[in-house]
């Protein structure tokens, strides 16, 4: 039962049974049984029968059918649009299925400018996103069509004879910006994707929102390095290259949390278990890994608890907008009195869980104090016991991550993510990007191995 209004949320709820287990993915999906040896561990489980309980109901299989609906029948979630109600309603959906108390936690967030790039004749790959950013100061709610002309660096272009009718692109400076977009509709320009530089590897640079323009006559668009790598290798094969892009504003814009709860033994002022992740994505990212991967654990884990009495009363909760400054945790821990802070034991914040990328090997347990708590404690327990403790590193020191709201009020909180083995910040190369898909970004073992460990350690506090 769902404490909420707005629009139906029914169109999606059946969405998940009518995707198809078709997606190409770069794990196959796990086969190990609840005493065999995972990837990657380094011992053999030694299982009690409360984790056993957990492991023998965990499917990576349904977690994947949630994952398909949200990054690619939702695609990008950006905090506030359309597409993220859409992604917030399914979740709620699922969670009103599996029996909790359901509730959307509505807050405001800032204005939006997305644009959309079409490839007229089918000359660009189609197995990434070609969601951007849109300009603010540029054309907005239009669409426009044109061939690629490339005027190379926009501080010192070098301006093609047949300007008229196209649209240009360009290396972007933000100091360049204002007198290139002017002298591009000047020359008769329709529109202006603007490229970033690229990042050090194994970063990559996402789509953007250019700023710094005031009353730009035509659009004017900021794309991802992976977009801008396929548009430049498309115009080096091609003779012509039309494209079409659209821009949008979203204004006035409302977010969603999304918390379903199922009251524990110990009664109304009992403690409190919640795990978490967050559901939207940034813009021109499908958001597969980031979060989809933590979203879908959450609601696994949602799915396997809703049959297990527990003496606390557990929480699921899925943030909306934390990519834009964790705001809806923080949001969410605002509103909460001290008594019912007091009454949390521990937060499981899952971002990040599953990506297939080979270096990611190592289990972080990401704590913002950098102290450990009941929440890293909990899972170190769960990796002992599943023979992974050898993967986990931490706690260390790092936020950025919806645990950051918790503990910044001092409720025990942690991150729990799979990164590379040199610092937590050595990401994926899809991270932010558009090729954060299921089938580029997400590994269903490390899933797995992720709804094992949070399932476990949750469990271990909860019912105490």
């Amino acid at each position: 039962m769902t404490e909420r209004s707005g629009l139906s949320r029914r169109g999606l709820l059946g969405a998940a049974a009518g995707v198809t287990a078709a997606t190409a993915l770069t794990a196959a999906t796990p086969a190990w049984g609840v005493d065999d040896l995972r990837p990657g561990a380094v011992n053999k489980p030694k299982l009690d029968r409360y984790d056993r309980e957990i492991v023998s109901g965990l499917s990576s299989d349904r977690a994947l059918q949630h994952l398909q609906v949200l990054s690619e029948r939702i695609g990008p979630r950006i905090g506030g649009t359309a597409s993220e109600k859409r992604a917030a309603d399914y979740i709620a959906g699922q969670l009103d299925k599996f029996g909790y108390r359901t509730r959307l936690e509505p807050f405001p967030v800032a204005d939006k400018f997305l644009a959309q790039i079409t490839d007229v004749r089918g000359m660009l790959p189609d197995d990434i996103c070609w969601q951007a950013g849109a300009a603010p100061g540029g054309k907005l709610d239009v669409t426009v069509e044109g061939p690629v002309r490339d005027a190379g660096p926009a501080s010192a272009p070098v301006w093609p004879a047949d300007v008229r009718g196209a649209i240009v692109i360009a290396d972007d400076t933000a100091a360049a910006r204002p007198a290139f977009v002017a002298d591009a509709a000047a020359r008769g320009a329709v529109g202006v994707i603007l490229l970033p530089a690229d990042q050090v590897y194994p970063r990559r640079a996402s789509a953007f929102s250019p700023a710094g323009l005031t009353d730009a006559p035509i659009p004017v668009i900021g794309v991802a390095q992976v977009q801008k790598r396929l548009i430049r290798e498309a115009l080096a094969v091609v003779t012509s290259l039309p494209l079409k892009i659209s821009t949008a504003a979203h204004r006035g814009l409302i977010s969603n949390n999304v918390i379903g709860e199922r009251r524990g033994k110990s009664g109304t002022n009992g403690p409190i278990v919640m795990v978490s992740g967050h559901y939207d994505s940034v813009i021109g990212a499908p958001g597969a890994n980031d979060d989809g991967s933590g979203t879908v654990l959450t609601m696994e884990l949602a799915r396997v608890f809703s049959r297990i009495p527990t003496n606390a009363t557990l929480r699921f909760a899925l943030w909306g907008s934390e990519e834009q400054g964790l705001i809806g945790s923080r949001y969410h821990v605002a509103q909460l009195a001290q008594d019912q802070r007091d009454r949390y034991r521990a937060v499981f914040q899952n971002d990040m869980v599953a990506t297939s990328w080979d270096p990611a090997v190592t289990y972080w347990l990401l704590s913002f104090t950098g102290l450990a708590n009941a929440a890293t404690d909990s899972v170190r327990g769960a990796g002992q016991r599943l023979g992974y403790d050898a993967r986990l590193v931490g706690p260390v020191q790092r936020g950025a991550s919806d645990h950051q709201s918790f503990q910044e009020v001092g409720i025990a909180s942690a991150n729990f993510s799979w990164r590379g083995e040199i610092a937590p910040s050595y990401l994926e190369p899809p991270y932010h990007s558009p090729e954060d898909t299921i089938a580029k970004n997400v590994s269903l073992e490390r899933l797995q191995v992720s709804m094992e460990l949070i399932g476990c350690a949750a469990y271990a506090v909860a019912r105490q």
